[in-house]
């Protein structure tokens, strides 16, 4: 990544050169392919693999080390951001649990409002619920059934894209409550998982595919 120099400048003029540090460190390649240290690159090598976990056969990445570096975590959430910053978001969704580490921050990047998709049981008031599959069990998501206006602009985070199930509930949700999905956000993809065939034409942004 580019140094910035930061010194005898503003608070506001810092994060903007983090930002636009960020942009060019995730889009910069060579005539040979992306250069070998992009942000991309070096999340990937900093999130590290648990295998079995949370039952036999399943391979997890786990994204607590990224959380553990606050210059890369930073990082990571302007890029998240970056795409949907002219989209008009009204909301973001974070999906429980990880959705949340990453959806909170992005629309305080953003300027929204941020809703959380929990399990059942978890919200205090009325709720509208949908089913999915995981790729080792089924689950519920719940949200508010106040937590939208006709008309919201939604993007839908969450650190993992594996099979889509999750973030296809969490999309059926947003439109029981009137509001229109423009993205998906993810930290990781499993493309070999094909996750995007069960969310259609929506447009998934991902930092890393595995």
């Amino acid at each position: 990544m580019q140094n910035v120099d930061v010194a005898g400048t503003s608070a506001d003029a810092v994060a903007d050169a983090v930002r636009a540090v960020v942009v060019a460190d995730t889009t910069a390649g060579t005539a040979e392919g992306t250069i070998a240290d992009t942000l991309a690159a070096r999340v990937s090598r900093t999130v590290r693999d648990i295998p079995d976990f949370p039952t036999s056969g399943v391979l997890f990445k786990d994204i607590t080390p990224v959380l553990s570096d606050a210059a890369l975590l930073r990082e990571v959430i302007v890029a998240m951001a970056g795409p949907h910053t002219a989209a008009g978001i009204t909301h973001v969704v974070g999906i429980e649990s990880r959705g949340f580490l990453f959806g909170v921050p992005i629309a305080l990047e953003l300027g929204c409002a941020f809703v959380p998709a929990r399990k059942p049981g978890k919200l205090p008031y009325q709720t509208v619920r949908e089913s999915y599959a995981l790729e080792y069990r089924d689950d519920m998501l719940e949200m508010h059934q106040d937590a939208l206006g006709r008309g919201a602009r939604v993007l839908v985070v969450d650190d993992v894209l594996a099979t889509g199930g999750t973030a296809s509930a969490a999309t059926r949700l947003v439109s029981q409550l009137g509001g229109s999905v423009t993205a998906i956000a993810v930290l990781i993809e499993l493309g070999f998982l094909n996750g995007r065939r069960a969310l259609g034409n929506l447009p998934v942004h991902s930092l890393i595919t595995y």
